[in-house]
């Protein structure tokens, strides 16, 4: 039963194949926000990017969240920066046309949230644009040899270094999501590429080795509860 945990699925979620009405997207966009609140990522960005920025006594900063879905960290990220009086520049990018527009209409509080499109294979900035680049359970929608390209381009655009939050591929964490998400989870994406995306997460050994092949510096790997994996490095 063990067995299939072994190794990486790369069987499509529904959201890398498109089928889906538009109506289930506004309602994974809805379920997605309130999974993250509760789920760690929100609580992973404080303690590793924003605890970093603290540590370094920056009074401003600039980040890209490639695959930033409708916004949600780059709003911790900005609440944060309010409340401790920081300057932040702080940029959203996405390949879908509606998750774009979502981060602009969710994040109208906060004018320091931007919001572009484009393709996380190939930034459309230039080099060392930004001082940091994160990305949040998006690494895990991609192929190895993609992933290696996409480290390498969040590296290539952030000054300071980059930060990956995704999922750590373990039985218990998929048991309990398709327990519970039977019970709790309403949306027929959440529940099914939900626990899809367990499967194509990655245990420490891959992440090292994946940042190994994208040549990246000072790479440090960490458990965040609930099952989560937090890849910081620096340049290049």
């Amino acid at each position: 039963m063990l067995e299939q945990f072994r190794k990486r699925s790369y069987e499509l979620e529904h959201l890398d194949k498109g089928d889906y009405t538009s109506e289930e997207y506004e309602g994974c966009l809805v379920e997605l926000r309130r999974i993250n609140r509760f789920l760690g990522d929100a609580s992973a960005l404080r303690r590793s990017l924003l605890a970093e920025i603290e540590r370094e006594g920056l009074k401003s900063f600039s980040m890209l969240d490639v695959g930033a879905g409708s916004g949600e960290l780059l709003r911790v990220a900005a609440r944060w920066a309010r409340e401790t009086g920081r300057d932040a520049m702080l940029v959203g990018l996405e390949l879908n046309a509606r998750s774009a527009k979502a981060i602009l209409e969710e994040s109208e509080k906060f004018p320091s949230v931007h919001s572009t499109r484009g393709d996380a294979l190939s930034l459309p900035f230039s080099d060392d644009c930004f001082d940091y680049a994160i990305c949040s359970l998006f690494m895990h929608h991609f192929k190895d040899e993609q992933i290696v390209a996409i480290l390498s381009e969040l590296s290539r655009v952030a000054r300071r270094g980059i930060f990956v939050i995704d999922l750590h591929r373990h039985p218990l964490a998929y048991y309990l999501y398709t327990t519970l998400g039977r019970i709790f989870l309403h949306n027929r994406l959440i529940r099914e590429d939900g626990a899809l995306s367990i499967m194509r997460g990655f245990r420490r050994s891959e992440l090292d080795s994946l940042a190994s092949q994208s040549r990246l510096a000072n790479v440090r790997v960490e458990r965040r509860f609930p099952f989560r994996f937090v890849l910081s490095a620096g340049k290049r």
